[in-house]
């Protein structure tokens, strides 16, 4: 799968790196009209604003300007497709969120009174944090946020600007007992009741879904659909369990069409047969919902390597859906960086040595690992759940049988990683850090240490492994433990082969101190930093957080018999030494075998042993050590980004001549423009 060093199946989340003759022009554009209404300011790699547990950065798009006026194109056209679903990721996130955001964009546009006041400065931290998390539930830990300021004073703001909302939802907005958790994985609970998110009408159980999909995934056969994956599920009138399906005609209908609109004016200006192929393909499948199309739009794109533009696009990664089905809104727009890829390509033409040599058992390697590439590309723009958090770096399809079969494109975000760098500084590794030997070796291969996992978690990682005949997907067999045991098992083969003497021989590091480094840090933040990210009392709920403490403490524990790893107390303080770092990998190597073993065989019951054993809890004490650490370093534990704007130049005729970049002068300033360009669902 995809995405924020954090990883999901196919999705390298980027919030740790702070850690450590083709159709007419569109006429008439609304966003380009009027895109003169923002200030810019001179394109930067920088932090801009810091709220509450966040801090916002700005990318710059190396490259762009040496774009042909066509490429140029494609990339305009991609980017209005993208930010024209925006408003599907926040229904998808909670059904009141466009209702919210609303009125707190209509407060923010027209409040007059004073902004030094305390209470109006609670509000636009409220107001921020909602934007960024694209609704009312933190973007990461999925709690909701409750206002620190009063009810009176809210509605004061509404009647004082002429906002709207209903008593119902503003009573949701303040109650601090109601829909607390956008994504539940409490395995004790019924999974869909215990979760906000909008996947799922009144009353839907887990056993529905359960049922629902039952008759139809056991007579799929070899190439499933990825069931559920463009639908809300609700019960009618009756009580029948149905699907809303999110087409053209159907639901989302408003922001769907306007899509469509812009991704056909980006085919006609493909680079390529196949690239416009997946185009059309795409188009098809936003106008019919049909799941079959999905899966041939993904081979399709999976196979149109060629040209310096690609996108994903679409309803993508499912970790907003408590029970793995339903794929959230997301669009990225990626130029290739050709150094960069060049040198990473080597990895990608040498995987079948990384699952020949890997430590699962045979039965599970794969005979031949088909078509995975790898790039590192440069952002254009991002919009859904890649905005304004972003991952780092990306592997799809995540299908399957398509990646087996047809293979899977792997991306690092290099302009998105360059400008974490750039924004973060040493203080969270000298604070963790055990000693100085740690820290220099840190300072000197960190970066290239997080890019190689990075490479090796998206192109081996995802690639290694197989199914056995007769055992159903792992969204089927695992159910809700599937994404953190794959994110698991791709981040063991990434960190079991950055020992291994190959990558040196490649050229890809120049030793294997590149492999300690990355060892320091992974057991370093899945044991403590990490936990900087919660709440006092709080246990892991995240997937990918889940998955980093599951390697991090099973490890720990494992090598505790022979001094593998020590934890060391030294001035009321905890830190982490490896003692035996080949002994190390072997651990990984050990915990990689089993884990593949629990996904081939389909071994639920292993599997949530697993994550609940060594995913889930949180030794307080040491939780609250790590806050009270962090807090004197005064760092926002998550990042996101502003997009650069895209804007073109017009002759005359109404012909586009050149795509122009700027900058949003703020955070505020690009939210409101897009509430004001891009809400297809939400007027």
């Amino acid at each position: 799968m995809t995405m924020k060093h954090f990883i999901i199946s196919g999705f390298l989340l980027a919030g740790i790196l702070a850690s450590c003759g083709g159709p007419k022009e569109a006429e008439g554009n609304d966003a380009a009209d009027t895109v003169d209404s923002i200030a810019y300011t001179p394109l930067q790699t920088d932090q801009i604003e810091k709220f509450a547990d966040l801090q916002i950065l700005q990318y710059d798009i190396p490259g762009f300007h040496q774009l042909s006026l066509d490429q140029k194109k494609l990339v305009y056209y991609l980017y209005e497709a993208g930010l024209s679903g925006r408003d599907m990721i926040w229904d998808q996130n909670y059904i009141h969120n466009l209702e919210i955001r609303n009125a707190l964009e209509h407060i923010v546009a027209n409040y007059s009174g004073d902004t030094a006041d305390a209470n109006w400065q609670q509000f636009m931290t409220y107001t921020n944090r909602v934007w960024f998390s694209n609704g009312i539930h933190h973007h990461y830990s999925m709690d909701k946020f409750v206002p620190d300021f009063s009810r009176e004073y809210f509605d004061g703001l509404l009647s004082e600007t002429g906002a709207t909302l209903t008593a119902t939802v503003v009573d949701k907005m303040f109650d601090n007992t109601a829909d607390m958790k956008r994504v539940s994985l409490d395995g004790s609970k019924d999974l869909i009741l215990g979760s906000a998110c909008n996947f799922y009408g009144d009353n839907i159980t887990q056993e529905d879904v359960d049922n629902f999909y039952a008759e139809r995934m056991a007579a799929a056969g070899n190439h499933p659909v990825e069931f559920g994956l463009n639908s809300r599920l609700v019960k009618d009138e009756d009580g029948n369990v149905t699907e809303e399906i999110w087409k053209a005609d159907g639901m989302y209908g408003g922001s769907i069409t306007e899509v469509v609109k812009w991704l056909k004016l980006a085919e006609g200006v493909a680079e390529n047969d196949e690239q416009g192929k997946a185009l059309g393909l795409l188009v098809e499948y936003y106008e019919t919902g049909d799941l079959e199309k999905w899966s041939e739009y993904n081979i399709t794109w999976s196979q149109a390597t060629e040209g310096d533009i690609d996108f994903i696009q679409g309803f993508v990664e499912v970790y907003g859906d408590p029970v793995g089905m339903r794929g959230t809104y997301e669009s990225i727009i990626q130029i290739t960086d050709f150094d960069a890829s060049e040198r990473m390509a080597v990895l990608a033409e040498n995987v079948q040595y990384f699952e020949d040599n890997s430590s699962i058992m045979d039965e599970h390697k794969k005979a031949e690992v088909v078509g995975v590439s790898y790039k590192v590309v440069n952002i254009a723009g991002e919009a859904g759940d890649a905005s304004p958090a972003t991952p780092i770096g990306v592997n799809l399809p995540n299908s399957n049988w398509i990646r087996a079969e047809h293979g899977s494109k792997s991306v690092s975000l290099g302009n998105i990683v360059m400008a974490y760098s750039n924004a973060g500084g040493e203080g969270i590794l000298r604070e963790f850090a055990n000693d100085e030997d740690e820290i220099e070796r840190s300072i000197k291969y960190g970066e290239i240490g997080s890019k190689m996992h990075t490479a090796m978690h998206e192109v081996i990682g995802h690639a290694s492994g197989q199914i056995n005949e007769g055992i159903g997907t792992p969204k089927e067999t695992l159910k809700n433990y599937s994404s953190t045991l794959e994110e698991a098992r791709a981040d063991l083969v990434a960190l079991y082969f950055l020992l291994d003497d190959k990558i040196v021989e490649l050229g890809l590091v120049e030793s294997t101190d590149v492999g300690k480094t990355e060892y320091d840090d992974y057991i370093r933040n899945g044991m403590m930093v990490q936990m900087r990210r919660l709440e006092p009392g709080a246990v892991i709920e995240e997937a990918h957080m889940r998955n980093r403490q599951l390697v991090a403490s099973w490890a720990f524990e494992k090598g505790q018999a022979e001094n593998v790893v020590e934890r060391i107390e030294r001035d009321g303080k905890s830190y982490y030494e490896i003692h035996d770092y080949d002994k190390l990998r072997v651990i990984f190597g050990d915990l990689l075998r089993e884990i593949q073993r629990i996904k081939s065989e389909g071994d639920f019951e292993a599997g949530k042993a697993l994550v609940e054993n060594y995913g889930v809890q949180v030794d307080s004490d040491l939780h609250q050590q790590v806050l009270d650490r962090s807090a004197s370093l005064n760092i926002a534990p998550y990042n996101g980004f502003v997009n650069p704007i895209l804007t073109p130049v017009m002759d005359e005729d109404g012909n586009i001549t050149d795509i122009l970049l700027s900058q949003p002068e703020s955070f505020q300033a690009q939210m409101l423009y897009y509430a004001e360009n891009y809400g297809f669902l939400s007027h």
